[in-house]
């Protein structure tokens, strides 16, 4: 087997994480006979993925675990980037280890907002308001620092392509309905726009 391919057979924990259920759940699955199970010499259960992703693909993957997975995936993509020496904006680069920090805690929240717009099915939530707050933030953080507007809305924009490509990365590894991804990039959308106005506004009130 090459280095680079998956694992034939995966833990419970493994499993359960790629269903995007509590390992609970698969466990009753597993004894119920609704999935085959595989028990080791030391008594663990391993499951089969090609199993587990022909499963996958024939229920749909709960709202709070995809947004729970698309956390994951988008604040790893957001590590990696940031560890990055080549890939560090250059936005980032101005600004003083205190103002990344500040920047970081907003970028937190953003996070939040987002992961629970995604599991709500309210078009006109308050978290639309909360996402006007966190731009007005971005704004004031971002004119501290002397940032440019340019730079700020390229700074907004760097939180908003860590989510859409983890989002665009769901579907392939989750086997997440092409219905359901295209409304998670939709509200992911719609919150990312309420951001980048926000900062835009709080650039023209101080004109």
């Amino acid at each position: 087997m090459r280095e680079k391919d998956p694992p034939a057979y995966l833990s419970l924990s493994a499993a359960s994480q790629l269903l995007g259920v509590h390992s609970s759940t698969l466990r009753r699955w597993a004894d119920e006979g609704a999935i085959p199970v595989y028990i080791t010499p030391g008594g663990h259960r391993r499951f089969a993925r090609a199993d587990i992703l022909a499963l996958a693909a024939r229920r749909p993957m709960p709202a709070q675990s995809i947004s729970s997975l698309l956390a994951s995936k988008a604040l790893a993509q957001t590590r990696s980037d940031l560890t990055n020496p080549t890939a560090k904006p250059a936005w980032m680069q101005k600004m003083s280890d205190n103002e990344r920090l500040a920047w970081r805690r907003v970028g937190q929240q953003l996070m939040g907002v987002v992961l629970r717009y995604v599991s709500s099915h309210d078009e006109h939530s308050p978290l639309l308001d909360e996402a006007r707050a966190i731009g007005r933030s971005y704004a004031q953080l971002a004119r501290a620092s002397g940032l440019s507007l340019s730079d700020a809305i390229a700074a907004a924009l760097f939180f908003r392509d860590s989510l859409v490509e983890a989002a665009m990365d769901l579907p392939e590894e989750a086997h997440v309905r092409p219905a359901e991804s295209a409304r998670l990039l939709r509200r992911i959308s719609r919150v990312a726009n309420e951001v980048q106005l926000s900062v835009v506004a709080g650039y023209e009130a101080e004109e």
